[in-house]
């Protein structure tokens, strides 16, 4: 490091403070493009917030970076404190807009934002500087609703303060999905495809992001190629989305102008590919009432769980197969299947003992002799339900706090496995868990062989010898059991938070929601829960997203430095 901060400030705070203030610098950007959009629907007030918003991030991000602009490139160490840092920073300066268009706009703009053909009766009236309004922007007027929104937006969670998203100006519900479709890459990636630092520095940073896969040798040109898969896939399903609301025969969906169907579905793809889960609509997918738009969302959140170098080996190489080869793929596509079944089985059988769970209005056209209609009606939330637990994604066509407990704790499990690491999901990874499944039966089998005997494994395509398997074995039990641990005791915290309509059931359904950033809710979620659960889901989403490890790091070198 240079002369000029030598002995004032430590060589590994440069590196963090430099880096960190790389990730502010591009998250001003983004703000910056937020303020055009919210220009461009007239929304001033929010054009104003974003402005400077923009404004003090890029000045915190420009002197943090400039003044350490000479610091060594960052080590693995560096890696994951600039990683749990950095997501930190994001979302906390993620709320600065939140925060200032709630406080910036008047309570009668806030009225307007209120759509004229909401069903609005029911909505409860905020009070906000002596008068009341519909919307749901006045809710970030509270800092902690706003960084939980920011949050929960940048890990991809889907859990929101916002009851009634309509309600919200158009810049809001923009950066609500602009933050989801960045985040879902990974702010880090994309800050390290900007930067184009090549070597160890930047694979420091894409490792410490909870990632090993790499498409090409150059973590610079995986990232690009990354971001190239999204932008296409993301216009494939607009395109895909806008064609199925505008061909749904719901009432709602017949309801919509060609504009407002373009920005739904430009919204949906954007949090749907990246398995975010925010929406546009008042009651997530649910709004829609339709089997079309449920249908054309499965393949988008089934792309966003498969792992990035396996969607650019299939389209580079023309190779499907690929999708049947690769074992996180494999075992996907198979625990879709098998959940799907039992959940509806589940479901359906359930029904006589739930009340409202399940419509009674029949949605094919044609009825199934060995079904009624309140259970094709559970076979088909419990598909869609699933998937969506499963990648993460997070979009909620069906009430699921009024199911039975059994259907909560079987997607509790899907939200705790998720999708393929390399992906865009939360959750600990089918890698891992197969991981560990695969290291339990290897302990086992060790019982039965002599002391003498050479001992293998096979993960996948891998073959490892005895110390390669218990160090696979060790990094994902270790990574596995802090995640259950975190699980199980946020979830007995919430249980004596949430009161008394909510029983065990749902607290470990919302924990491994928040944890497992999917951002599905059995109602315990929103402005009115308990200040401590909302701030303990702040942290629950920030060690899902990162996978916990760099989080203690963080924890530990703020304690102790990072000197052994």
């Amino acid at each position: 490091m240079s002369d000029r901060n030598a002995g004032r400030i430590p060589s590994d705070l440069g590196v963090i403070a430099r880096d960190v203030g790389s990730l502010l610098l591009m998250e001003a950007g983004l703000m910056t493009i937020t303020t055009l959009v919210a220009l461009g629907f007239r929304e001033f007030h929010a054009a104003a917030a974003f402005f400077l918003a923009g404004g003090i991030t890029a000045a915190v991000g420009g002197v943090a970076t400039r003044r350490f602009a000479d610091a060594p490139e960052p080590k693995m160490k560096h890696g994951m404190v600039i990683a749990a840092g950095g997501w930190l920073m994001v979302a906390v300066f993620g709320a600065i807009p939140l925060f200032l268009t709630a406080w910036l706009t008047p309570p009668a703009a806030m009225d307007a934002f209120v759509p004229a053909a909401a069903d609005a009766g029911s909505w409860e009236a905020i009070e906000v500087g002596g008068t009341t309004t519909l919307s749901s922007l006045a809710y970030f007027r509270n800092p902690l609703h706003a960084v939980f929104e920011s949050m929960s937006g940048w890990t991809g969670s889907g859990l929101t303060m916002a009851i009634h998203e309509p309600s919200l100006p158009r810049a809001v519900q923009w950066w609500r999905s602009f933050i989801q479709w960045v985040g879902g890459v990974g702010v880090i990636v994309l800050t390290v495809s900007i930067l184009s630092r090549p070597g160890s520095g930047s694979y420091a940073l894409y490792r410490s992001e909870a990632r090993e896969q790499k498409i090409h040798p150059s973590v610079v040109s995986t990232v690009r190629t990354v971001w190239k898969l999204v932008v296409a896939h993301t216009l494939l399903a607009f395109g895909l989305l806008f064609a199925a609301i505008r061909g749904s025969e719901s009432e709602y969906a017949a309801s919509l102008s060609v504009g407002e169907t373009a920005w739904q579905a430009l919204n949906h793809a954007m949090t749907g590919l990246t398995t975010g889960g925010f929406s546009v609509t008042d009651n997530s997918i649910a709004t829609y009432n339709s089997p079309l738009v449920e249908t054309a969302l499965l393949p988008i959140m089934v792309l966003g769980a498969i792992a990035f170098p396996i969607h650019y080996v299939v389209l580079r190489d023309r190779r499907v197969r690929e999708l049947v080869a690769d074992l996180q793929t494999r075992w996907l596509f198979a625990l879709l299947a098998v959940g799907v079944a039992v959940l509806s089985i589940q479901n359906a059988a359930s029904v006589p003992a739930t009340t409202d769970a399940f419509s009674t209005e029949p949605f094919l056209p044609l009825s199934a002799s060995l079904l009624d209609a309140a259970q094709l009606d559970a076979v088909r939330d419990s598909t869609f339900q699933w998937i969506s637990a499963l990648t993460c994604t997070g979009f909620q066509s069906a009430p699921i706090g009024r199911w039975v407990a059994g259907g909560k704790v079987m997607l509790v499990g899907a939200m705790v496995v998720g999708g393929a690491a390399g992906s865009t999901v939360g959750g600990i990874k089918i890698i891992r868990a197969y991981t560990v499944a695969r290291g339990i039966a290897w302990q086992f089998s060790r019982v039965f062989l002599p002391k003498n005997a050479v001992v293998t494994a096979r993960l996948g395509d891998r073959t490892l010898d005895r110390t390669a398997m218990e160090r696979e074995f060790g990094e994902a039990a270790i990574v596995t059991l802090l995640w259950i641990v975190a699980l199980g005791i946020s979830s007995v915290v919430l249980v004596n938070l949430a009161g008394p309509g909510f029983g065990y059931a749902d607290a470990l359904f919302e924990v491994a929601s928040a944890q497992g950033n999917v951002g599905l809710s059995t109602g315990i979620t929103g402005p009115s829960m308990p200040p401590l659960a909302e701030g303990m889901f702040v942290l629950n989403m920030w060690i899902g997203r990162l996978e916990i490890i760099p989080v203690l790091v963080f924890a530990r070198a703020a304690i102790y430095g990072l000197n052994p």
